[in-house]
């Protein structure tokens, strides 16, 4: 019985030094779009023993691959390939902060932390836009004053 119990504590042990395994990041489909002030590209990242790398630390190091500051990269999408190990999303790296707050989505501006969540509840959102419906088509001077 005792036999049984040592397997078991090597075998956690070394799947913890595992986890210190570097993570190697690919680009590929690299685009330069210029409409949108911006480099878009599919990011590939290997991360053997690990279950993923955090949004974050994709945002620095892709940074740096590019030589561009952590402020002006968004990554999303994000998913991870059956086993493990692999990971596959899409990455922009915009030209300017400003560029980045004209074109990319507001919940990733929130995610990223330029961008602050609407306040209110549901129950609010749905009565302002069942109130704005009544006014389709009409000045916005005959509006109702805010509230």
């Amino acid at each position: 019985m005792e036999l049984n119990v040592a397997k078991i504590i090597t075998s956690s042990f070394e799947l913890t030094n595992m986890a210190d395994a570097a993570v190697t990041i690919r680009t590929r489909k690299f685009l330069t779009n210029r409409l949108l002030q911006r480099k878009q590209m599919v990011v590939d990242v290997i991360h053997p023993g690990l279950a993923n790398v955090s949004k974050d630390e994709l945002r620095s190091k892709i940074g740096k691959m590019y030589k561009a500051d952590k402020e002006v990269v968004s990554v999303f999408g994000f998913k991870t390939h059956f086993g493990g190990g692999k990971t596959t999303g899409f990455a922009l790296i915009y030209d300017t902060v400003e560029a980045l707050k004209k074109f990319e989505p507001k919940h990733r501006l929130v995610r990223i932390g330029l961008a602050e969540a609407p306040k209110g509840g549901r129950k609010q959102r749905k009565e302002k836009k069942n109130r704005e419906k009544k006014f389709f088509g009409v000045r916005k001077s005959k509006k109702p004053k805010k509230e």
